[in-house]
């Protein structure tokens, strides 16, 4: 901490120039603040020809997006780092390469991406990623069985749950996730006419138990090393590629959190693209998201059970059909945990562009109700929807 400072642009070019592993560094001439996120400074890294090279991000000891009044731990940057290069070591082509990190200064260098996109950005504009939601359900099943019990010895997993320990990050996610959405909070922005409909959750005691037990779980199941917070603003996409990134909210939990946040972002540009795109063009975009939500789904869980069924050890877990058994499991909590992404970023202080760029303001209030209504529905539901064909079959019915 005594060496910290926060870096200019100047001090990332003398960084990079220093530990980005190019092959001539004094050709590395500039930088370009890009990051605009909540939390921390993202800098582009320019040669003497205008090419991006590398990509220096630092963390910030507040979070960004309030100020110097929400301080925050500086060690999220090297958690961030550690998840990243683990769950590179079990799936290298779909998370991005950290090259370097100094837990001190609270900075990572990183390969550049700018040959992909932000998917969400793609989403809100109705691009579609073919191969996107089979890479991501792959990247999901690769990362959190080779970081679970089905694969770690009892000793490394119980080494490994102590060095990823997080608690100021999990205590945003607790607090944005599973409490404020659920109570009048200043941190709650939504439209006035849904008033109603939000003060409702309050008051909805199934729904505030049914998310108490996922706070619950969110708390005591150390499943697996998380991202935690695997949204589409997480993750670039290219033709046939695919990318996480920004895994500062890692942590070991329950697998269906990061199963059903990603989930969560691709329901949320479904209850949004009506407001976003012409009538023909929203239909058949919610129709590929879909297709998405069930691909990434299909895709997770036929690679967790093949990796289970080639790769587990444990005398008990690798008993026939437990392996089955677990995945029901996670797909309720999954579900459950969808439906707190939706409310979350609808109801909650996190909201995302395929919201708020839609420019009808009563069109934009339909489709954020829309989204608040099914994240209820898959919060109650959850023990109730057989597969993924069932909720499907639900989010059709939601409108």
């Amino acid at each position: 901490m005594s060496q910290y400072r926060t870096f200019t642009a100047a001090d990332a070019v003398e960084y990079a120039k220093r530990f980005g592993g190019v092959d001539d560094p004094s050709a590395l001439v500039g930088a370009e603040e890009i990051g605009d996120g909540n939390l921390n400074l993202v800098f582009k890294i320019f040669d003497n020809q205008g090419r991006s090279r590398i990509i220096v991000k630092q963390a910030l000891p507040y979070v960004r997006c309030v100020g110097e009044s929400w301080p925050l731990t500086l060690d999220r940057a090297r958690i961030e780092a550690e998840t990243l290069i683990e769950h590179y070591k079990h799936c290298p082509q779909h998370t991005v390469k950290v090259t370097h990190y100094d837990a001190e200064l609270a900075v990572m260098v990183m390969e550049d991406l700018s040959s992909h996109r932000i998917w969400r950005g793609e989403l809100v504009k109705g691009a579609w990623y073919p191969e996107a939601a089979r890479q991501l359900g792959e990247y999901l099943a690769q990362t959190l069985f080779h970081t679970s019990d089905f694969y770690l010895h009892p000793h490394r997993k119980k080494a490994e749950v102590a060095r990823f320990i997080n608690p100021e990050l999990c205590e945003i996610t607790e607090d944005l996730f599973f409490n404020d959405p659920y109570i009048d909070h200043e941190r709650n922005r939504y439209p006035a006419a849904l008033e109603d409909l939000v003060v409702g959750l309050s008051h909805d005691d199934e729904l505030k138990i049914a998310v108490a037990g996922l706070k619950h779980r969110f708390f005591a199941h150390a499943e697996a090393l998380l991202h935690g917070d695997i949204h589409s603003g997480s993750i670039f996409v290219a033709d046939g590629s695919l990318k996480a990134i920004d895994a500062e909210f890692g942590y070991f939990g329950p697998i269906g959190f990061d199963v059903g946040t990603a989930l969560g972002n691709l329901l949320i540009n479904y209850c949004g693209l009506p407001g976003l795109l012409a009538p023909r063009e929203a239909a058949e975009g919610r129709e590929l998201r879909l297709n998405d939500v069930r691909d990434v789904w299909l895709a997770f869980g036929e690679r967790f059970l093949a990796l289970a069924a080639e790769k587990t050890t444990d005398v008990a877990l690798a008993y026939p059909g437990y392996a089955q058994a677990f995945l029901r499991k996670v797909w309720v909590d999954t579900l459950g945990y969808c439906g707190t992404e939706l409310i979350r970023r609808t109801v909650g202080m996190s909201h995302v562009a395929d919201m708020k760029n839609i420019s009808d303001d009563a069109m934009r209030t339909e489709c954020i109700r829309s989204a608040i209504t099914l994240g209820k529905t898959l919060i109650i539901a959850a023990p109730h929807i057989e597969d993924i064909d069932a909720l499907i079959a639900r989010v059709r019915q939601n409108g």
